[in-house]
């Protein structure tokens, strides 16, 4: 169940990622709603799942997740670089997490 937390809380922080291009933009209440909301999701899930899953383990999983979901937003809804070196090191971030799920 921790580990779903985790995943969540990656999730969320690319909301919150969302919420801070979108106040870069357009600084308005419902940016700033989704700025502070999805970050509060995000470390709220993040010190629940940090119950049982190690400091370096859950930090490193939490923020390949939200690296890798900011990138692939800006690709897909910002107009961000697609270059195959670009995803290569996306893939490369997918692996490393991974791999620390396995050898937890």
């Amino acid at each position: 169940m921790d580990w779903l937390m985790l995943i969540f809380g990656g999730c969320f922080e690319v909301v919150g990622v969302i919420g801070l291009k979108r106040t870069a933009d357009k600084g308005n209440f419902v940016n700033y709603l989704i700025l502070i909301g999805g970050f509060i999701m995000s470390f709220q899930l993040l010190v629940h799942a940090m119950e049982t899953i190690p400091l370096s383990t859950a930090y490193a999983v939490w923020t390949g997740i939200g690296t890798v979901g900011a990138a692939i937003v800006g690709m897909v809804f910002f107009k961000e670089s697609k270059s195959w070196l670009r995803v290569a090191c996306i893939l490369g971030i997918i692996f490393s997490v991974v791999g620390l799920k396995l050898v937890h």
